[in-house]
């Protein structure tokens, strides 16, 4: 019995580890638990990830306006910039500044006592501090509504606010129009223009025929299209098309076919009156960060002479020139009619539903290849709006010469006559 208890004392003696042996494993033990608490520590405590809230409140004391529904009326336009500017002072002001990101006005809904505000949010933090953050974000926004202005009344205690996922955050910006993704201060040189980054431009659309870019277009919703009358003069078999987005034409983002098409009934190729069309998709267009629809301006929308507006295609780089294969753009400016129709320009050839955009200098321009595509301008909210079609010109970028396009203000009643929207 002595002899079997003393066999396991036997067996560990002659299995026992050296002392230099043990301190080893025992340090790499401690070490990895050091570097496991430091890592979770640090994703706990340091490591930020992005988090999304939408929300909403009300503001009392409008009188009903149906305009408000519209997301590009003038009425929605200045609420929303009036509330966002009031969100962005006061978290860029606050203890959480570095945390924030974004923060927008996606929907106003009126109601017989008021309007009710929707909003996004965007914000950064560790995963050990949401709780605290979002108890900040909360308390902030309740101070902004509880601070009533002369022009603003607004109900702090209707706020609600709720974390979302980024799909839900994203499908629900992207529905909204005129939206971007991906930003850019670059705007270099179609004719004097740079490549475009994916997503920077959602709404451009490449029109082709026989899988050939042949024209641009812009997205107004997931199944309409806005391009030049032009485009369609010879090629009239819906069967050749095809529509393509992304920025780059072959091999697209996202394909699709055309239903039918709808040129302008006054259209006159000669003079360039008219020149409009609007195009149905086979199939709706699913909305993502990459390819989704701009804003189209209320018919009484103004966009004077001087205003910032670019212009986006795959057409030449210079009259008769190559191609390029990414999307290009290039910033712009409206130029008043009066100089456009001096007798060194265009001498009277341009009409009330045209208006010219480029340089008097020349230089930056649309080419061949980029008719039927978007000129666009950001409003003070950074949403962007189709001002114009590109429809003709003479040469590309030639002094005295700036590219001629649609007026989309002039036509707003005949889209919507023949697409609802």
């Amino acid at each position: 019995f002595l002899f079997f208890l003393s066999r396991p004392v036997a067996a560990f003696q002659r299995a026992s580890l050296p002392l230099w042996m043990i301190a080893l494993i025992v340090f790499g033990v401690v070490a990895v638990l050091g570097v496991t608490i430091g890592l979770l520590v640090h994703f706990l405590a340091v490591e930020n990830k992005t988090y999304y809230y939408q929300g909403n409140f009300k503001v009392k004391d409008i009188p009903y306006n149906s305009n408000y529904e519209k997301e590009t009326s003038e009425e929605t336009a200045a609420l929303s910039k009036m509330i966002e500017t009031r969100m962005i002072d006061a978290f860029q002001a606050s203890s959480i500044h570095n945390h924030y990101i974004n923060s927008q006005v996606i929907k106003l809904s009126p109601s017989s006592d008021g309007v009710t505000v929707d909003i996004w949010l965007m914000f950064k933090s560790p995963l050990g501090k949401k709780a605290i953050i979002r108890r900040k974000i909360g308390s902030i926004l309740y101070h902004v509504l509880k601070n009533n202005t002369a022009s603003l009344t607004s109900d702090p205690s209707s706020l609600k606010l709720t974390e979302v996922s980024k799909v839900h955050a994203e499908n629900t910006v992207n529905k909204c129009c005129g939206r971007r993704a991906k930003m850019s201060s670059a705007y270099d040189r179609i004719k004097g223009g740079s490549a475009a980054q994916e997503g920077e431009w959602p709404w451009q659309a490449s029109l082709k025929v026989k899988d050939r870019h042949y024209c641009g277009a812009t997205l107004i919703s997931n199944r309409w299209l806005v391009t030049a009358a032009h485009c369609f003069k010879e090629h009239k078999n819906i069967s050749e098309w095809t529509v393509s987005f992304g920025t780059v034409v072959k091999p697209p983002y996202m394909k699709n076919r055309i239903k039918y098409f709808i040129v302008h009934e006054n259209y006159n190729p000669r003079a360039h009156h008219d020149d409009i069309a609007v195009v149905l998709l086979a199939e709706p267009v699913p909305f993502t960060n990459n390819v989704h629809r701009v804003c189209l301006p209320e018919a009484t929308q103004n966009f004077p002479p001087g205003s910032d507006v670019v212009v986006t295609g795959w057409g030449a780089l210079s009259k008769d020139g190559e191609f390029p294969k990414l999307l290009q753009k290039a910033p712009v400016k409206i130029i008043d009619t009066e100089i456009c129709n001096s007798k060194d320009s265009y001498f009277g050839l341009i009409s009330d539903t045209m208006l010219c955009a480029g340089y008097i200098e020349g230089h930056i321009d649309a080419c061949q290849g980029d008719s039927g595509g978007p000129l666009v301008h950001p409003n003070s909210r950074k949403i962007w709006f189709l001002v114009g079609i590109v429809s003709w010109g003479e040469d590309c970028g030639k002094k005295n010469k700036p590219g001629v396009y649609t007026r989309v203000t002039s036509y707003r009643s005949w889209i919507a006559s023949k697409t609802g929207i």
